[in-house]
């Protein structure tokens, strides 16, 4: 039997979801999860070939690899090119770990680089992305922040030609994000001091997603939302109903019952019991997808998967029989189907892959939540004091659980002083864009362009977060107020130059090319600086 499908698996660029959990189908409390001895495969126990088989362990890999093992009859393996985690749980379960022992730069962070941003002073900008079982939910800020309802369906706009995705509009997205929830309030100490904001209507119970808040909170995180409504930036009182315009205290991938990090390996991985269904694969990267013969329609079909170690390690394969499925994200994704000959082909043949399926659009429209800082020095108390003292109280759990996660969505209206005049900009500049910006040579991917282009320039006249701010207290004596664009007009790509797939990808966001991400972020700067 021959697998029927390759199966991409991402999220959307607006969603900020920053944890994940595995579905269990009754309610529970915090107390019910057990975590069990998990035995990983080896390369002598892994079979010669499975059902699926998932390319990549990170926050989609492993939610979908725990939902289908529950069906016994379906074989899974998970191929991951990192480690499993568990040496350096030290850093990855406490919150603020992620500031003060970051696994940033190390062995279990792909290190990512972009090319020289010509926009940005020839700098090569850091992509840290998780390389280790949780991917990126592994040693990522934990804030977890759903769209508004005018992205979700603005996107859905751009698939509604596709018939299996005319359904997944905001009404669709917001039900399955809450299945996958189980929220629990802050204490009402941190919810007064903080002033925090919520509907708990707007959240999921019965899930297993830790939807929560720090368990300690600060003084200055209370004046946020104060300070932003005094100059026009309102609070947002129910964030994750749809509408998140305004200031908020956002929710956080924390479990409340040990103050712990909510990721995909605890949540999706590490509470179930031993399924004999299940291998998990760990330090193998996938070098390409293997196919066979063409289908009556033309197309190809993916019948297996190849891996290795390393670069010198030898290639070992696997046979699949209904699905492969690419979970690499943004950057690993694109890289396996490069490697395995799907994409444009003037980068296949530039990279000497041969072309097995002309794809031009893989590793097209890439945009950055592109973010900048401003400090200011400060005389009162932060985390990042607390932290630097050293003493018994600032490694208390508790106290470890405060991350940042003050953050604000501002919209055109209040960032600009003409935003009507901006919308007009954007709009004359679209042809000159489409000429010039494309990093393209064919012409389904400047359709693709234009598409974005022309849904994102709607967006600016609505009520939709054109900057996030996001309030930051983990340095001493310091207070930063980081400001990052929403809806990018740059649009860059992915891409191979080698025939290894141990290289790195090239990456290359354009950054600034088109004149209103730099417009933008000098607006951003402004906000910062109230």
């Amino acid at each position: 039997m021959r697998a029927k499908q390759l199966v991409l698996v991402t999220f959307p660029s607006f969603f900020s979801v920053c944890c994940a959990s595995y579905i269990d189908s009754g309610s529970h409390s915090h107390s019910d999860f057990k975590f069990h001895v998990r035995n990983y495969a080896t390369i002598k126990t892994v079979r010669d070939s499975y059902d699926f088989v998932i390319a990549g362990g990170g926050l989609a890999g492993l939610t979908i690899a725990s939902r289908l093992t529950e069906n016994t009859s379906f074989t899974v393996l998970v191929l991951e090119a990192g480690e499993t985690g568990d040496a350096v749980a030290d850093s990855i379960n406490p919150p603020a770990g992620t500031y003060y022992n970051s696994l940033v730069g190390t062995s279990y962070d792909w290190q990512h680089k972009t090319v020289p941003q010509p926009n940005a002073n020839n700098r090569m900008l850091s992509w840290p992305r998780g390389k280790v079982l949780g991917g990126s939910s592994a040693i990522n800020g934990m804030y977890y922040i759903r769209p508004s309802q005018i992205e979700v369906d603005a996107w859905n706009t751009m698939l509604s030609s596709n018939s299996s995705s005319t359904s997944w509009d905001w009404n669709t997205f917001h039900s399955s994000s809450k299945k996958a929830e189980i929220f629990s309030p802050p204490s009402s100490d941190v919810q007064s001091m903080a002033n925090i904001q919520f509907n708990t209507s707007s959240y999921g119970s019965n899930g297993n997603v830790h939807v929560s808040y720090p368990g300690h909170t600060y003084p200055v995180v209370g004046d946020w939302t104060p300070s932003l409504n005094a100059i026009g930036i309102v609070p947002a009182t129910d964030p994750a109903s749809g509408r998140n315009t305004g200031g908020f205290v956002s929710t956080v991938c924390i479990n409340p019952s040990n103050w712990t990090r909510s990721y995909s390996k605890s949540g999706y991985i590490d509470p179930l019991p031993p399924r004999a269904n299940l291998d998990i694969l760990v330090s193998s990267t996938v070098t390409r997808i293997i196919f066979g013969n063409k289908d009556s329609n033309g197309d190809v079909i993916a019948t297996g998967v190849e891996f290795a170690a390393s670069e010198t390690s030898p290639r070992i394969s696997v046979n699949v029989t209904k699905e492969v499925i690419l979970t690499g994200g943004t950057l690993g994704s694109p890289n396996i189907l490069l490697h395995s000959g799907i994409g444009p082909k003037d980068v296949l043949d530039a990279a000497g892959v041969a072309v097995v399926s002309e794809l031009p659009g893989v590793g097209q429209h890439l945009q950055d939540h592109l973010a900048a800082p401003v400090n200011f020095e400060s005389k009162i108390e932060t985390a990042g004091d607390v932290e630097a003292s050293g003493s018994d109280f600032s490694k208390e759990p508790i106290v470890m659980s405060f991350i940042n996660s003050a953050t604000a969505y501002v919209n055109a209206s209040t960032l600009f002083d003409d935003a009507t005049g901006f919308a007009t900009g954007i709009s004359d500049a679209f042809a000159s864009s489409v000429s010039n910006l494309v990093p393209s040579q064919y012409s389904e991917v400047v359709e693709g362009y234009k598409a974005i282009y022309q849904v994102t320039q709607k967006l600016i006249t609505q009520d939709v977060g054109q900057i996030e701010l996001l309030l930051s207290i983990n340095s001493p004596k310091t207070i930063t107020m980081q400001a990052a664009i929403q809806h990018a007009f740059s649009q860059g790509r992915v891409y191979i130059n080698s025939s290894s797939p141990f290289d790195p990808i090239i990456i290359d966001p354009q950054y600034f090319s088109h004149p209103a991400g730099l417009f933008t972020k000098q607006s951003n700067k402004q906000d910062a600086k109230f």
